[in-house]
């Protein structure tokens, strides 16, 4: 199959390119664009280390080809953070609460929490859990990445009443 043009949005910055429509989402982004945030972490869309947002939705990069994704609006961990470069309140829950250890599953758990609280801005930690449910990790038990997302939950009303 021959390569077609790509033309999609990733973390604010337009992008073109040729790709093969069979390439996956999570190959693309690493390998052609250098977006290294994403981990290829099991290729059967079990763990979610390659977590995106597209369009609005949580996705496993990893079950989408790239061809897919044509025209979409991707962040990927990369983009979660402000302009200045000043973390995301939920980046910095995860480090003020020990919400990762050896930090392969943080990029996705990061990405799907940002969403996660786009949809709930206020959740239970049973809606928590249940929303992280699709990303494990092998080494943090949980306990301190429910914490994160509840105190990124409470920062985020907090700078919202500000504003």
């Amino acid at each position: 199959m021959s390569n077609i043009d790509i033309k999609m949005t990733i973390n604010g910055q337009e992008i073109e390119a040729k790709a093969d429509p069979r390439t996956l989402l999570i190959h693309f982004l690493r390998e052609d664009q250098n977006i290294t945030g994403p981990h290829i972490g099991c290729d059967t869309s079990h763990c979610g280390a390659c977590t995106v947002d597209i369009d609005g939705k949580s996705v496993k990069s990893c079950t989408m080809f790239v061809g897919q994704a044509n025209g979409s609006d991707i962040t990927t961990i990369e983009g979660i953070a402000h302009p200045d470069g000043t973390l995301h309140a939920i980046q910095e829950a995860f480090r003020q609460n020990h919400g990762l250890q050896c930090g392969f599953c943080t990029p996705g758990m990061i990405t799907r929490a940002y969403r996660l609280l786009k949809e709930n801005p206020t959740p239970t930690e049973t809606e928590i859990r249940y929303g992280i449910s699709g990303n494990l990790c092998r080494c943090t038990g949980y306990q301190n990445i429910v914490k994160s997302i509840m105190a990124a939950s409470q920062e985020l009303s907090l700078q919202e009443a500000a504003e």
